[in-house]
Formats: structure tokens, sequence, C-alpha cells
């Protein structure tokens, strides 16, 4: 189970009066500013206390009986993600201020929030804070947290939106692009198109070739044709004609096979119907 380094501060440095005032606080913000301030008092009074007594206090009750996380359970989930939204808003640009404001708020948390981070985080890409996000995801792998390619997946968009392709190409080639073998395509096409944009011709082709090299077909025409475009701008019009070739079957096809399949039995019953209206006129 996680625990948040901050939590030991805030249960070690716990008096059975702070515990009567902790409980007496109202819900919302208000009790999230007065908590704040009680613990960072309690995280100064530890100094000079004896271990003893902290593994006495950071058992799952404390003396008065209420559980470490209860100060948590008195703020609705909403609530915290529009605190922490906002906070990240009004912070100024520094990795610090971030990290320092992100750690206090899952101080609150018995287990890591990473569902109330992501709902936090599409709250930020409607604002399209690409840095915060950025900032935030960068802040969960820290923590050994988000490790998903959902996760590596949002990260590279947000870099590439906040104008850093080498910075995303870079995480690419760390985290993603060493086992090309089970990226799935989804992350894949997303970082062609990065490498497309910002016009990383030869690490486009690079990645197109070492997924071919796992014998792994493009999914989509879009795909082949910025692969095309990428030989074509780097003078290998040879590679270019071979890959046209080679996946020209994606570039006719204008709808799925479902739906042609669907289109012809139309097709087929109208002529039906049109000679059996042509006989019985006749």
């Amino acid at each position: 189970m996680w625990k948040s380094p901050t939590m030991y501060f805030l249960v070690g440095g716990l008096t059975q009066r702070g515990l009567s005032r902790i409980q007496n606080v109202s819900s919302g913000y208000s009790t999230i500013m007065h908590a704040q301030i009680f613990n960072q008092r309690a995280a100064a009074s530890l100094e000079g206390q004896h271990s003893s007594q902290d593994n006495s206090l950071c058992q799952g009750k404390t003396d008065g009986g209420v559980r470490k996380h209860q100060i948590s359970e008195n703020i609705s989930r909403k609530d915290k993600i529009d605190y922490l939204v906002r906070t990240l808003l009004d912070l100024k640009d520094s990795k610090d201020a971030v990290y320092g404001a992100l750690d206090a708020w899952v101080a609150w948390e018995q287990n890591f929030p990473t569902a109330s981070l992501k709902r936090a985080m599409l709250i930020l890409e409607k604002e399209q804070q690409w840095h915060r996000i950025v900032q935030v995801i960068k802040w969960m792998l820290s923590k050994g947290q988000g490790t998903t390619m959902g996760t590596y997946g949002q990260l590279i968009r947000a870099l590439d939106m906040d104008q850093r392709a080498d910075e995303a190409h870079k995480f690419w080639e760390k985290k993603i692009g060493i086992d090309l073998h089970s990226v799935p395509w989804q992350l894949c096409r997303q970082m062609i198109a990065i490498y497309y944009r910002n016009n990383m011709l030869e690490n486009l082709v690079k990645l197109f070739e070492g997924l071919e090299a796992f014998d792994r077909k493009p999914p989509e025409k879009s795909i082949v044709l910025r692969v095309a475009n990428a030989y074509e701008l780097l003078g290998k019009l040879n590679e270019k004609e071979k890959v046209l070739q080679k996946y020209k079957y994606l570039l006719t096809e204008n709808e799925s096979p479902k739906k042609s399949k669907r289109n012809l039995s139309k097709k087929k019953n109208k002529l039906a119907f049109l000679a059996q209206k042509g006989t019985s006129s006749g």
C-alpha cells in the first residue's frame, strides 16, 4: 500500500489537543487550510522526540481513537480535485512549487489518488495547461506511479503541445520505444505524427522501419502517407515507392470490409428488384 511521506509527520506529531481541534474543523477548503497549518506545526514538533513515542502514535488509531486518514474523509473528492486544479493554476512556473503542492495534496490520501489526478489533468487539458500536465505526470513518475502506456502517451502528447518535441523523442527512446514488438499502434501512430509535424523525418522512418522489422503492418493509410512523404522529403524515392506498393491495399480502401459487404448486398437487392419489376411490366 502506498504511503505518503508527509503522512508520517501528520500522525507522528498529533497530540490529544490537536486531535480535538481537527475533529471539529468543518469540511471544504477551510478544513484543508487549518489542517495544513496544524500539519506544519506537528512536523516541527517532531524534532527531539523519541522514536518510541513516534511508533506508539503511528498505529491504525491515535490515542483519541481517530483514524489517521479521517481528515481526508471529511472532504469530498470533487472538492479535493477542484482545490488541486486551482492551486496548480495559481502557482508560479516553478518545479519545486508544483511538486511541493502535489506532495501536500496527496498527504491526505491513504492510497495514491491516481484516478483523482487523471480527472485533474483532464481539467488542465481543457484549459490547455500542457506545461502543468507535464509537471504533474513527471511528479507521478518520480513517485513510481502512473507507469502505464496510457500515462506515457499523455506525457508525449503534452510535451508536443508544449513545443518540446525533442524531449518527447527522448522519453520515447527511453521508456516506450525500447520494445517495438509490443508497443500499441495507437502510441506508434501518435509518435509518427509528432515526428512528422516537427520535421523529425529521420526519426520517423527509423521508427517505421523498426516496426516493420517485427512484421508489424500499419493499420491505416494516414501512417503510410506520412512515411511515404518522409521518404520523399529525405530524397529516398525508391523507399517511398516500395512503401506505397507494399501497402497499396490501405490506400485504395475507402471503407471498412463490413460496410463494403453491406453496400454490395444492398446493390444486389436493388438490381434484383428492378429486374423483377421489369419482368412484371412486360
